[in-house]
């Protein structure tokens, strides 16, 4: 009989030549456990997924509950179901105005997608601004969007009527003209290696937007819901924008995406023609019920702000270890070695001295710290214990 490893190479479509191979049995909390019942303690949360932990009992509990009720009825939009009506008049309760109105989709790139053609039903123009480096999914309208050349070349022609800035350029906001259907950003860069915006550049975006009517979409997928410290980056750096893309955490551990807007704007879907955006399995009700428990943990507790708390023990505790440098904010860290080359090693040996690591798509010199937001000041102690072990073992001159 073929093994589970055979069968995972020999029946599912694969992403790389060499996948991680790691085969976990089960999960609980910071931990994920491998067939030999060794814990993992992860420190990417299913890259920014699992903000809080794995199988935690109240997401457990709503999970439960509403497969007792009932799954899938109907294609989006047709039927009143409570679960997600409950969770987009949550959300829209925890937004500024007028972030009002919530279509739910299944994944970010899916909601990116919404987003595009809601920004240029609503406008009527064309063109949208985007930043090398940015991420924001791998569908065909998404990757006209995606930053890196290296990704996007494969799989010319792309979507036409986009065009790339620099990140935090002045530059960048002298490109915004009348033509600009609407300017797609992450507050902050996740997979450019966590790079956070400069001065009044994300304010900069919002006046030159409203100067010429255009729309400021922000792509919020890695950094919302307490990820960098406040319940959403909006709000940490002052500035809303007409659409907000929301994605990973939003499920609470289960797929789930969402593009979020006014109702005015929104309303550009519903005529001329009807079902201008359409998705069969958007708001689950399994996942919207996850989703919003998952969130009431989060604001109940403050792990928004616990957060912050967290990341200055991380530094703490990674303090005097060969790293030139920790950016980022609250739990979404990027740890630039002194020597950028060990981190393949880093990742590919983590595993075997109990944890998960990773790196970033566009980004080769830093890896990812990105635990879940409860993670408790001991697991973090664990954590740069084992992280020290990991690069002294990685550093080590090899003996032959």
């Amino acid at each position: 009989m073929p093994s589970q490893r055979q069968l995972f190479l020999d029946h599912l479509g694969q992403t790389s030549p060499a996948p991680l191979m790691l085969e976990i049995e089960r999960a609980e909390g910071s931990f994920l456990y491998d067939k030999g019942g060794n814990d993992i303690l992860d420190l990417i949360s299913g890259v920014s997924v699992s903000n809080t932990g794995h199988r935690h009992p109240a997401v457990m509990a709503a999970l439960n509950e509403q497969a007792g009720r009932y799954m899938h009825l109907m294609v989006y939009g047709e039927v009143i179901q409570s679960p997600q009506v409950q969770y987009a008049t949550r959300l829209a309760s925890l937004l500024p105005p007028p972030l009002e109105s919530v279509y739910f989709v299944n994944s970010g790139s899916e909601a990116i997608e919404g987003a595009i053609k809601l920004a240029r039903r609503h406008t009527g123009r064309n063109e949208i601004i985007y930043f090398r480096n940015a991420y924001h999914g791998s569908t065909t309208g998404a990757l006209s969007v995606q930053g890196s050349e290296d990704y996007r070349n494969a799989f010319r022609p792309l979507m036409p009527a986009t065009t790339m800035a620099e990140f935090n350029s002045h530059e960048a906001v002298k490109m915004i003209n009348s033509n600009t259907a609407a300017v797609l950003v992450e507050p902050v860069q996740a997979e450019a290696g966590v790079i956070q915006p400069s001065g009044n550049f994300l304010s900069d975006l919002r006046t030159a937007c409203d100067r010429h009517g255009a729309l400021l979409m922000f792509d919020e997928v890695q950094t919302g819901f307490g990820r960098t410290g406040s319940l959403f980056s909006l709000y940490r750096y002052n500035v809303t924008p007409d659409i907000l893309v929301l994605a990973k955490a939003l499920g609470g551990g289960l797929p789930l995406g969402a593009f979020i807007a006014s109702r005015e704007i929104m309303s550009a879907l519903t005529h001329d023609p009807v079902l201008g955006h359409i998705t069969t399995f958007g708001g689950h009700p399994l996942c919207c019920a996850t989703g919003l428990a998952s969130l009431e943990v989060i604001v109940k507790e403050n792990l928004a702000g616990q957060a912050l708390e967290k990341e200055q023990l991380f530094r703490k505790e990674l303090a005097g270890l060969p790293f030139r440098e920790i950016r980022g904010e609250g739990l979404l860290l990027a740890v630039v070695p002194e020597k950028p080359e060990i981190i393949p090693m880093l990742v590919a040996r983590a595993p075997g001295l109990g944890l998960l690591l990773d790196w970033f798509l566009f980004c080769s010199t830093a890896f990812r710290i990105a635990p879940p937001l409860t993670i408790s000041d001991d697991e973090i102690k664990l954590a740069c214990h084992r992280l020290k072990k990991l690069t002294q073992a990685v550093l080590k001159p090899c003996r032959f």
